[in-house]
């Protein structure tokens, strides 16, 4: 009886395609908007005190029920300790943390906001699993183009820095640039093309310089962007090119680097859709 009940919640609660399969993670996603939405409106100064009240307590009732859910979870798990250390399991954790840490740590409950992080289930909801491999894809070329954004970086940064000295000699302090520091920012500010306002040249050699600078951040901006095109358009190091393109994709934790042969999930142990399943 007890394992049957097991089978039957794994069944509900990791998979996603039966109707009651598909219920269960539309009213959790549903609870999940409702509480990111409690923990906003309780940011708001001005609430009303009875409201806010009434907020505490729906709070709190959500919280409860995620406990539940993740135990769970856990309890159901065919591995619970896989599961509790995958992404998923440790964003259920971080759901249901922060009301508890209020009671030691006055206002740690807005990190509740955390839970949104729990709406990526919505990937499995929606069948969207398959498009992982894009993501993997992205992620490949950023960790390829993080050695040459860095050294870009670090050449920007030296570049503010000249470009703030040499502001700071030209306006001077009476026109606003007090301080190298300040005038670092502003370059930074500038550089970026933000253009917050506070601090503006005012002698015409001044602007002129700041019309270069300006010019020069379009420029700059675009750089980043290449690097990382360039390492998505390489054949050479496509990870979708260099494997083939039905891996099993484990539908609770997303992982996707099986064996071809694989019945289940290596890293939260969940069993992977029929369509992988090995023939016999």
């Amino acid at each position: 009886m007890v394992s049957r009940f097991r089978a039957e919640w794994r069944r509900i609660i990791f998979q996603s395609n039966r109707w009651d399969e598909k219920a269960f993670d539309v009213l959790l996603i549903a609870a999940i908007a409702l509480s990111v939405m409690v923990v906003m409106l309780e940011s708001i100064p001005t609430l009303n005190p009875e409201l806010r009240r009434v907020l505490y307590f729906v709070e709190w009732g959500i919280t409860i029920l995620f406990t539940l859910e993740y135990i769970l979870r856990l309890y159901v798990s065919l591995k619970p300790l896989r599961y509790a250390r995958s992404f998923f399991g440790v964003v259920d954790l971080l759901a249901i943390l922060p009301t508890y840490l209020d009671l030691l740590l006055p206002g740690a409950h807005y990190l509740a906001l955390l839970r949104v992080l729990r709406v990526l289930r919505i990937f499995r909801v929606l069948k969207l699993v398959k498009y992982i491999g894009e993501a993997n894809v992205l992620m490949h070329a950023m960790r390829c183009s993080a050695r040459k954004i860095a050294v870009f970086i670090l050449g920007v940064v030296v570049l503010v820095f000249i470009l703030g000295s040499l502001m700071y000699l030209i306006e001077g302090a009476e026109h606003g640039f007090t301080s190298i520091p300040k005038s670092v920012y502003w370059a930074i500010v500038t550089l970026t093309t933000v253009g917050y306002g506070d601090i503006s040249p005012v002698t015409p050699l001044g602007q002129f310089f700041a019309s270069i600078i300006m010019i020069t951040g379009y420029g700059i901006i675009a750089v980043p962007t290449a690097i990382v095109t360039a390492e998505m358009t390489h054949p050479s190091r496509d990870p979708i090119a260099e494997r083939e393109p039905e891996d099993p994709v484990c539908p609770a934790c997303g992982w996707q680097d099986h064996d071809h042969d694989a019945a289940y999930c290596k890293v939260c142990g969940d069993r992977l859709p029929a369509e992988f399943q090995p023939k016999k």
